[in-house]
Formats: structure tokens, C-alpha cells, sequence
């Protein structure tokens, strides 16, 4: 009922649970985690910088890279020239099976460019933006987005319109304005209403951290689909036991034994991608979200964030996973 296949322009998608595009975060050892053990019918890339596609920039292209990943794999873009956009579509054009265009980054670093959730206060750069994204592409292209800048500039379903007749294939919204960044609720009523009043896939995003809040979103705003970011944070089987739970199915507490055995995979992932310095690095925040809520987790956390030797952090997690 309320699992099932989701169709994206000419995409197939498996199931209609998705893994959301968040920067420092969905590199592909992460997606390839996500992969295995929660199966999203969509992953996509952290978001990728139009203007440092357009200058060939080496750090943008590395996140780029998507060997031995199931697909589809969404690609997204972000930017403000439509020029620049079409441009970095073409580049991105060669490895993605859909291309999104974000709208809805709340990060002050992105909208001081006038990039991400800025673009909502400005309906006919948006059209401009998605038109020239679609020109330059056979593939389907979608938008994410928020429901608006703030409480006083609410305009989802005035954007959700203006790409749907721009040619996008699919819109995601995430029912909070860029001035609540991620706090309060979800606001699932204009969920409701960007789906009644386009005809394109809508896929609802946020606040959904379980079957119950997956359940009341398809239930209350009707979307096709659901996006899941924060809540896949050291629980990369989440959408799976999502999955599982609308279905019907009882699913079992995952073990320590087996969250251990996850976050050394993750890690193996992790150091073949980007090597030593930078893997431990970045995956001390990964490993932080793995053991938060285990016994005494903050001494470890302190520890892991000191440690700089693969094979001194292994011992580390693996002499604590004992304690449990």
C-alpha cells in the first residue's frame, strides 16, 4: 500500500524510500552503506558546486565518484546562473541517471551566493534555472526544495508549479522554511498542498525518523515518496527497517555485535576512497552517531576524536563494543 515502485521521467525507481543529499555526509562509502544494508529505491550525491564543475575543480569532481554503486544515482547540482547550471548538467550529464537542483540548502555559506533555498525568493530564476538544466540533458531532472524563505514568504506551491511547467520530472519538499532551518515541525499541510496541485512525483521530506512518521506522511500529504536524511545518521538501516515495518513485517533491534561490524565496513569504506588522514577524520563524526546512546559513549567519543592510526581506532571501537 504504501511501499512500491516510483517513476521518475523514464527511472524506475525499486521502492519509494529515498536517502537525501547531505554535504560533508553522503560520500560514496556512506551511500554504499546505506546501499547494503537499507536498500533506497534513490541515493544521491553530496551537492555539487555548478561553478566548480564549470572550472574543472578537482576536489567537486572526486564527489563525483560512484564505482561499484547500485544504481540510479541522482547527481546534485547547486547555483544561481542558469548559464553556469546548464553547463555543469552537461558535465554531470555523463554519469547520473537523474539530476537534481537544489533549492532548498539553508547554509549561510550557500545563500550568501544566492544559491539554495535563495532561489525560492525568486520564482523566475527558478524557471530559468530548470529550463536550462533540462535543455542541456536527456535526463530526468527533479527539484528540492523548502516550503519558503520564511513564515512571511511561504511559496511552495507557486516554485513546485513554475518547475513542473519549467520540465522538471519531480519535485522533493521539506516542510520547513529556510529561517527554521531544522527546527519545530515539519509542516506537513503544505506538503498536501504542493502534491494536490502539481502532476509530477512529489516526495515528501522530514521529520521522518520512523514506519509511524513515514505512515502519517503518506497518509496526511499523499506523496508518491519519502526522502530520509538526519535520521539515517548511525542508523544506516533505517529505511530499511522503514521498509520492513510498512510492510508488515516485525523487525529485531539491531546488536552491538552487528553495529561494530557495520562501522569497521563503513570505515574499510571510508580509508579505500579517501585514505588514512582524511577517512579517520571524517568518520569520527560517523562513528560519534553510531554509539550515541551506548553506555559511557561520550569517554569514547573523546578518545576517537584524538586518534589519528587506523589500526588504533579499530582497537579502540572493538575494546569498547566489549564492555557493551
Amino acid at each position: 500500500m504504501y511501499i512500491h515502485k516510483l517513476k521518475i521521467g523514464d527511472i524506475e525507481l525499486e521502492n519509494n524510500i529515498l536517502l537525501a543529499p547531505m554535504a560533508g555526509i553522503t560520500d560514496l562509502a556512506f551511500r554504499k552503506i546505506c546501499e547494503k544494508y537499507s536498500n533506497p529505491g534513490l541515493v544521491y550525491t553530496e551537492m555539487l558546486s555548478s561553478k566548480a564543475l564549470f572550472y574543472d575543480d578537482k576536489k567537486t569532481k572526486g564527489l563525483m565518484n560512484t564505482e561499484g554503486e547500485k544504481r540510479p544515482i541522482a547527481f546534485q547540482i547547486f547555483g544561481s546562473d542558469p548559464e553556469v547550471m546548464g553547463k555543469a548538467t552537461r558535465i554531470v550529464s555523463k554519469y547520473a541517471d537523474i539530476i537534481d537542483i537544489n533549492m532548498g540548502c539553508p547554509a549561510p555559506k550557500v545563500v550568501k551566493n544566492g544559491d539554495g533555498s535563495k532561489l525560492l525568493q525568486n520564482p523566475d530564476l527558478v524557471q530559468d534555472i530548470v529550463k536550462e538544466v533540462v535543455k542541456n540533458t536527456s535526463k530526468p531532472v527533479t527539484v528540492k526544495m523548502r516550503k519558503g524563505w520564511d513564515k512571511d514568504n511561504i511559496n511552495a506551491i507557486e516554485i513546485a508549479q513554475t518547475v513542473q511547467n519549467a520540465g522538471a520530472s519531480a519535485i522533493t519538499i521539506h516542510g520547513r522554511t529556510r529561517d527554521e532551518y531544522y527546527s519545530g515541525h515539519v509542516d506537513l499541510k503544505i506538503i498536501k498542498e504542493v502534491k494536490e496541485n502539481v502532476n509530477i512525483p512529489v516526495i515528501g521530506n522530514g521529520d521522518v525518523k520512523t514506519s509511524d512518521d513515514a505512515k502519517r506522511m503518506f497518509e496526511y500529504a499523499g506523496v508518491d515518496g519519502i526522502m530520509i536524511g538526519r535520521a539515517m545518521l548511525g542508523n544506516p538501516w533505517t529505511i530499511s527497517n522503514i521498509i520492513n515495518n510498512l510492510n508488515g513485517e516485525i523487525v529485531d533491534e539491531i546488536s552491538n555485535e552487528k553495529k561494530l561490524e557495520i562501522i569497521e565496513e563503513h570505515l574499510k569504506l571510508a580509508l579505500k576512497e579517501k585514505g588514512e588522514y582524511i577517512a579517520i577524520r571524517e568518520m569520527r563524526k560517523h562513528i560519534c552517531w553510531y554509539i550515541k546512546n551506548l553506555k559511557e559513549s561520550s569517554k569514547v567519543r573523546e578518545k576517537i576524536n584524538r586518534i589519528e592510526d587506523i589500526n588504533e581506532l579499530v582497537t579502540c571501537l572493538e575494546e569498547y563494543f566489549n564492555t557493551l
